[in-house]
């Protein structure tokens, strides 16, 4: 076959992201497909607009390969961004807002990001950490829920869209890269998962099947766009099938409620702690809420208390709790309806693109109720870390993913995690690695010895908690601690508690036994 043969098989054959909106565009092109404040698009106008802001990001110098962050809040230019960028071949870095400028920059200067976009709260954060050292030669301006005034001389969202359509559109494989997201283990410093479109598309599949997503669906987009779970789990399966989408700012109870009434949203998704904080919201009861038929949580176990409570007060919803992580795209395991309350606190089965062992240290799987390593191969994993081939390697050992999180499987096959070999701590939603906050709290004169573990909490799941031993003769307090923190990273990566004990178990080599502090200290108040 000769090379113009081939390309011209290839253009015929391709599928990547923003192939799944022109498709749905195509398919329906008056319905609904975003709903942000005062924006309503169709799916011919969101695909149209797409197209612009694609054609105004080449024409500013972004092509294929080049890698764009947004820092930003949720909005309808979020998502037309993230369809944009795949247009034209050009890759996705979002960014956590709630990081700081030091941790953005981290990100910035990693990824090798040519451009930043920046949603209205976040211009001076976002100027700030890209005056570190970064690469980054253009600031875009995003608008947000609410009108906003965008700062005078940067480039809007609207100015990008506001040309022509798209003059020339590169050919975009499905097995170039998408997006470069960050995730933390257990070092302090974070790691850029590589993504293809590919591997976001099977992990799509997965979702639609396994989550039983529809295109009947009108979803509600709450939790943050920057984070992979809303991102592509929820926003970019329903783009997919071609459903109706509701963005808004922020996951409050008083505003995710009325919009779940006002918009007769069928489909949410939230971590347990979100939907804790809707029970205990006085709009619940008063509420309409009939029209909400399929619930979603994941970045934690669900008590079983409220999964129970969740049953009674929303009797017509169905609920799924989905878990994985950044390298798999993220889906990798799926706990169904029929399971809440049999297989309470299991993170189910692996989905239909993904295959999951729970193994030994020489891979070897584990006897039913045995603790090992969760595993997986699967079409959907990354394609490295960015930059860092030994951790690459260390992560495919084997010729499977290792997840760093340890599980036992029961005799039916379904996984329940245990605990993790990274010391993530999954608080609210998000993850927290313990090892950065330890590093952070040693710069402290009077630390001797320091653990940062997650104990349970009503409202977090996991409380990022720190166990301090102090120096002999030094003064430390709660307070001074958790402001020393809170002074050198995210606000939510500081600890809501501290403990002091007098010395920090450990087994006999001398390995720090977090497990053994969590067990001692879940139940004590001290």
């Amino acid at each position: 076959m000769s090379s113009a043969s081939a390309g011209v098989i290839g253009a015929a054959r391709q599928h990547n992201i923003s192939d799944l909106l022109r498709r749905a565009a195509r398919r329906m092109p008056n319905k609904s497909a975003i709903v942000c404040g005062g924006t309503r698009w169709t799916y011919a106008q969101f695909d149209d607009v797409c197209g612009r802001a694609a054609q105004g990001l080449h024409a500013r110098g972004i092509g294929a390969g080049a890698r764009v962050a947004i820092l930003s809040r949720n909005s309808h230019a979020f998502a037309a961004m993230r369809f944009a960028l795949a247009r034209i071949g050009a890759v996705l870095v979002p960014v956590n807002f709630m990081l700081n400028a030091e941790e953005i920059a981290f990100i910035l200067r990693g990824s090798g990001a040519a451009a930043l976009a920046v949603g209205p709260e976040f211009v001076e954060l976002g100027r700030e950490a890209v005056s570190r050292g970064t690469k980054v030669g253009a600031i875009f301006w995003l608008p947000g829920e609410a009108a906003a005034q965008a700062p005078q001389g940067m480039t809007t969202f609207d100015q990008l869209a506001g040309g022509g359509p798209l003059e020339f559109e590169p050919a975009v494989d499905g097995r170039s890269l998408a997006q470069i997201v960050y995730t933390s283990g257990t070092e302090a410093l974070p790691k850029g998962a590589m993504l293809t479109h590919e591997a976001v598309i099977c992990q799509y599949v997965s979702c639609i099947i396994e989550g039983e997503m529809s295109a009947d669906d009108t979803a509600l987009h709450a939790l943050p766009l920057y984070h992979c779970a809303q991102l592509d789990v929820f926003l970019g399966p329903a783009v997919y099938l071609g459903s109706s989408n509701v963005i808004i700012e922020q996951p409050k109870p008083d505003v995710i409620l009325p919009a779940i009434a006002a918009h007769r949203i069928s489909a949410f998704f939230a971590p347990p702690s979100v939907w804790i904080a809707l029970l205990r919201s006085p709009l619940f009861d008063t509420t309409d809420l009939s029209s909400l038929k399929k619930g979603y949580y994941g970045a934690a176990i669900m008590p079983v208390e409220v999964l129970l409570e969740l049953q009674r007060r929303l009797p017509a919803a169905r609920l799924w709790n989905f878990y994985g992580q950044t390298e798999i795209a993220p889906l990798a395991t799926v706990l169904k309806p029929e399971d809440q309350l049999r297989k309470a606190g299991s993170a189910g089965k692996a989905v239909i693109n993904v295959e999951t062992r729970v193994v030994d240290d020489a891979m070897n799987d584990v006897a039913p109720g045995e603790t090992g390593e969760i595993v997986h191969r699967s079409p959907q994993l990354l394609q490295g870390y960015f930059n860092d081939p030994e951790k690459t390697a260390e992560a495919f050992a084997g010729g499977w993913f290792h997840s760093g999180d340890l599980a036992v499987m029961d005799e039916e096959g379904y996984i329940t995690v245990v605990d993790r070999k990274k010391d993530m701590i999954k608080t609210g939603g998000e993850n927290v690695a313990s090892r950065e906050v330890e590093e952070t709290i040693y710069q402290m004169p009077g630390v001797s010895e320091v653990a940062v573990i997650g104990l349970p909490d009503p409202f977090w799941i996991e409380a990022v908690t720190a166990v301090i031993v102090v120096k002999p003769g030094a003064g430390l307090d709660e307070s001074a601690v958790i402001a020393h923190c809170r002074s050198r990273m995210a606000p939510f990566k500081a600890p809501k508690r501290v403990i002091f004990a007098p010395e920090l178990p450990k087994n006999p080599s001398g390995k720090l036994l977090k497990r053994e502090l969590r067990g001692r200290y879940a139940a004590r108040d001290d």
